[in-house]
């Protein structure tokens, strides 16, 4: 055998040789996943909101209190702010607190949940000199005090639906109520 030929022979060999003991070809087991952290407990209680009729790409920011006017122009900066949504566990006190929502660009909506009845007419209101496009819903947890709070409601320009935890469900003391009427279970 001449030596050239042996020496390509050799070199083919420990070419091959190098080949064989690369990464493996074959289909390996991946590692699974890491799991997904489950909800916590401000997360599992933040309403969520799906709108059939809203077909729009964007982001929804949620808060359990109002914003402050340096928030609100930090939301302005957010890409694609269709929602603001607001769960207020009280009304708040005057239209002062309410003013930074007017600072929302015209294309998103505050969508506001409200726990309760007014406690005045001026907390009503407050809210319809929120220059907003406001959605509000009010959760109760009994009929009505008085058909002057209904009429109070009747007069709120954003109010869009009241929910009712009553069980078993009536329209009775909600009679006058000129807005949707819900009601609410909820079962643990």
């Amino acid at each position: 055998m001449r030596p050239w030929t042996a020496i390509a022979l050799f070199a083919a060999g420990a070419l091959a040789g190098c080949m064989a003991n690369g990464p493996a070809t074959t289909a390996q087991p991946s590692s699974p996943p890491a799991p997904s952290p489950a909800p916590t407990s401000a997360s599992a209680c933040t309403p969520l909101v799906l709108d059939r009729n809203d077909v729009r790409l964007g982001v929804t920011v949620h808060f359990s209190r109002l914003p402050t006017p340096v928030e609100i122009n930090d939301l302005r900066q957010t890409w694609g702010l269709a929602h603001l949504v607001l769960t207020l566990p009280d009304w708040p006190a005057d239209y002062e607190t309410l003013m930074p929502l007017g600072q929302l660009p015209p294309e998103t909506d505050a969508i506001v949940v409200l726990s309760g009845y007014p406690p005045s007419r001026e907390a009503v209101e407050a809210w319809n000199l929120v220059q907003a496009n406001l959605r509000i819903v009010l959760l109760v947890d009994n009929p009505p005090p008085s058909s002057a709070v209904i009429a109070d409601l009747n007069e709120m320009r954003g109010l869009e639906r009241v929910v009712a935890r009553i069980d078993p469900p009536s329209r009775a003391g909600f009679e006058r109520l000129q807005r949707p009427l819900s009601f609410r279970k909820i079962v643990e």
